[in-house]
């Protein structure tokens, strides 16, 4: 029997898409292992899901000492060490400098329509905002891949959300995340094939 793959996710908050995954691999929607989470922050709820889980868990500098580039030193060392294939940044929010050898194999999910409401600054409920602020009536979530320049990756998915009437940051929020709930499991799916081609 074929091993499943293995996937680190960095996290820096609360860990709903690594919750979600957890739950995809266990139904057998997605076949792959989730081998370990990497925070950025020592007091993010992320790490008491993966405790929860079973999945092991790190937390690299949390005193928040080290540049960018020997952060993601470190955390790539890790997930390499921990037999990942592919990396997923689920709500993580420190500047990553991405490894040669790891490029192509780091997935990022964004609350936005990329390119639209991309770049430095915006995420989070700062992109639904800014998506209401601007009157549009449709949004959504992209998964993309992750190169050195903010958002700037090839897409390798985008699901479209209608944005309604009444709509407020919180309600736009909530059902774009139920759009990235379906998403990310797809893109990682996605990612695995091509990569098994």
């Amino acid at each position: 029997m074929t091993p499943k793959p293995r996937i680190a996710v960095f996290v820096s908050g609360s860990g709903r898409s690594l919750e979600n995954l957890a739950e995809r691999i266990g139904t057998g929607e997605l076949q792959a292992q989730l081998a370990l989470v990497v925070s950025s922050h020592p007091k993010a709820f992320a790490l008491e899901r993966a405790q929860r889980l079973s999945i092991p868990a790190l937390v690299v500098d949390p005193a928040r000492a080290l540049s960018p580039v020997e952060f993601s030193r470190e955390a790539f060392a890790a997930a390499h060490a921990a037999g990942a294939e592919l990396v997923v940044l689920a709500g993580f929010l420190r500047l990553l400098v991405i490894p040669e050898e790891w490029i192509g194999r780091v997935l990022n999910i964004h609350p936005s329509l990329l390119p639209k409401y991309g770049g430095k600054g915006f995420y989070g409920d700062k992109v639904h905002a800014a998506v209401l602020a601007a009157g549009e009536h449709e949004t959504g979530c992209t998964v993309h891949y992750v190169t050195n320049e903010y958002d700037k990756g090839p897409v390798l998915l985008q699901q479209k959300v209608a944005v309604s009437a009444g709509d407020d940051v919180h309600a736009l929020a909530t059902r774009v995340f139920e759009a990235e709930k379906e998403a990310l499991p797809a893109a990682i799916r996605e990612h695995f094939e091509r990569a098994a081609r």
